[in-house]
């Protein structure tokens, strides 16, 4: 895999989902030494089972487990620390990870207990669990989802997890995008892999899952965040610590330079497939005609009704039309290839959040 792939894949098996994407990837020759030591860092940052859009799907961890103790890499850890106030023992227990643990004989270390050092951040000293310091492989398992201060979280911000609790709080004093950003000039992310399946759409504690039904991989962080930032209807400048990451020389900021590899078709997702939205998300149900619409493409039309003002909405005057049932139809308003016969239709087999937002927005 190069470094400036992005490798998607769709569907309703994150097990068989993680196995495939660690194939594609030819992740054991990323590896090279089976020797080494491979850390796997979910985001567990509350005690929420992943379906609710706050937490890693064990069953991606379970997947890349499967795939790379088949090649013989056994010094497996998987570690995490959840946001201060939760605990990440209760976490691991709720998550599925405790269980994962016991099944698959890998050691869990919960960092909110673990020792730290503090290291020189390209000109900020932050604190990083020694742990973390001590793998040689960090697979970051993020979730791509909202965040009420950043608006995104994925690969660049789930490394707060390698930090003791005292450091997360001095984040939050110093704005968070700054020492996010620097915190990647010394946290490994040797090989990502984002848990896209039903991430919140804008709180990082979870309540408003989006199915999207898809999970994809990357070796650049900052790509790997900028190209998410657009997936949610967002441009990478409106997450300030990607762009700040960028010119700290961690990766690309500008998503139209991720080559992009679909393993699978959208349609290997199904919106219903996993579940509904829930929580504030149902608000945005009357301004959408589905039919067999795949997940990926609903939850692209998802998250740009929710970046428009109650006045932007009001304008659109009749539902957005959605889905495979819209083949070969006619219409005024649609999204995706399945609706290119409608007079007014955003192209793409997923289009983009960004994309979508653009065109319902351009609609006057």
């Amino acid at each position: 895999m190069e470094k400036n792939e992005i490798l998607v894949i769709y569907g309703d098996d994150p097990y068989r989902m993680a196995y495939r994407v660690a194939e594609a990837a030819e992740l054991a020759e990323l590896i090279g030494d089976v020797k080494k030591r491979i850390g796997l860092k979910p985001n567990l940052v509350v005690s929420r089972p992943a379906d609710e859009g706050a937490t890693t799907h064990p069953e991606i961890a379970a997947g890349l487990i499967a795939y790379l103790k088949e090649r013989g890499f056994l010094n497996l850890t998987i570690l995490e620390g959840s946001w201060v106030g939760d605990s990440t023992a209760g976490a691991f227990g709720v998550c599925g990870y405790r269980k994962l643990a016991k099944e698959t004989g890998v050691e869990l270390i919960d960092t909110q207990r673990d020792t730290a050092k503090a290291y020189d951040c390209q000109g900020l000293k932050i604190e990083i669990c020694d742990s973390a310091r001590n793998i040689d492989f960090m697979i970051n398992l993020p979730v791509m989802k909202g965040h009420c201060q950043t608006l995104l979280t994925c690969a660049l911000k789930n490394n707060k997890g390698i930090m003791p609790d005292r450091e997360k709080r001095r984040f939050h004093s110093l704005g968070l995008h700054e020492p996010i950003a620097h915190l990647n000039t010394v946290a490994r992310n040797d090989f990502i892999l984002v848990d896209g399946i039903c991430g919140d759409l804008d709180f990082e504690e979870g309540g408003s899952p989006v199915p999207a039904g898809r999970i994809f991989a990357a070796r650049d962080p900052v790509l790997c965040d900028a190209w998410a930032a657009e997936q949610m209807g967002y441009r990478a400048a409106d997450i300030p610590y990607i762009g700040l990451a960028e010119s700290l020389g961690i990766g690309s900021a500008d998503p139209a330079k991720a080559l992009v590899r679909e393993l699978s078709s959208p349609g290997a997702s199904q919106s219903g497939g996993i579940l509904q939205p829930g929580g504030k998300v149902r608000h945005l149900a009357p301004f959408i005609q589905e039919d067999g619409a795949c997940s990926a493409c609903y939850a692209g039309l998802v998250f740009a009704l929710s970046r428009m003002k109650p006045g932007e909405l009001s304008r659109l005057g009749e539902k957005i039309a959605v889905g495979q049932g819209f083949r070969g139809k006619t219409g005024r308003l649609g999204i995706g290839r399945c609706t290119l016969g409608f007079s007014s239709s955003c192209p793409g087999c997923p289009p983009s959040g960004a994309a979508a937002l653009a065109f319902l927005r351009s609609l006057g």
